[in-house]
């Protein structure tokens, strides 16, 4: 079972909406993962839409626009739209803050940790959408939910992912890690903490990023 933190997922090879289905789903097991997983990709499609149109009109305007603006501009009006903007001033009401790692702030409440991600590793909100999915679909008892968008209006915008926080946590032994790595079908790669099928590599995966519950293996990992 993954844990409170995604890690870092690369693939080896890629392959009219209600505003009901933008709402987020109970945390609770497979099914509620499948349903996270769709709501993602309805709003990531919707978004992608979005984009292009802005990247045309920006063509024909003749205006020198970064992928990553468009998103972000995009991304806040889609939000603003559907109730899924945060203002960033309220941030800190998600819960205590927590450890801060390169791309991600994060805040405890009694059951669920929030991160804010600041895209610096992804670069790009859509990129980011798939990796919650692909996390979700290798580790589904722990699975993101997109809880919502924050930012500074007009400017920088910043996915706000919400997980089950994994109590009661120890430190997990790195054949343990491993095994439970080979039961998903990941295979050992000479790095340390670091794993492949034909389809991902997952690395980060070591002792001192990693913790188990007194129930099942909880790999947690954040980016230093």
């Amino acid at each position: 079972m993954f844990g409170n933190y995604s890690v870092n997922l690369q693939p080896v090879t890629s392959n009219t909406m209600s505003h009901d289905i933008f709402q987020s789903v109970p945390q609770g097991g497979i099914r509620a993962q499948d349903a996270e997983n769709s709501r993602i990709e309805t709003v990531a499609n919707e978004l992608r839409r979005r984009c292009k149109l802005y990247e045309a009109q920006c063509r024909d305007c003749q205006q020198d626009v970064s992928h990553l603006e468009i998103e972000q501009r995009v991304t806040e009006s889609f939000a603003k739209e559907h109730g899924l903007w945060l203002p960033i001033e309220n941030v800190f009401g998600l819960g205590v803050p927590g450890p801060s790692g390169n791309e991600n702030d994060t805040y405890f409440s009694d059951d669920c940790v929030y991160k804010v991600n600041n895209l610096l590793n992804c670069g790009s909100i859509l990129r980011l959408l798939d990796k919650v999915k692909i996390h979700n679909e290798i580790f589904p008892d722990t699975f993101y939910q997109l809880h919502a968008f924050t930012g500074f209006d007009g400017r920088t915008v910043m996915p706000v992912l919400k997980q089950d926080f994994i109590k009661d946590a120890e430190p997990t032994p790195q054949i343990a890690i491993d095994t439970y790595m080979a039961a998903l079908g990941f295979e050992r790669l000479e790095q340390t903490g670091r794993y492949a099928n034909d389809t991902y590599t997952v690395w980060d995966l070591v002792l001192e990023t990693s913790f188990v519950t007194v129930t099942a293996i909880s790999l947690w990992w954040m980016r230093r």
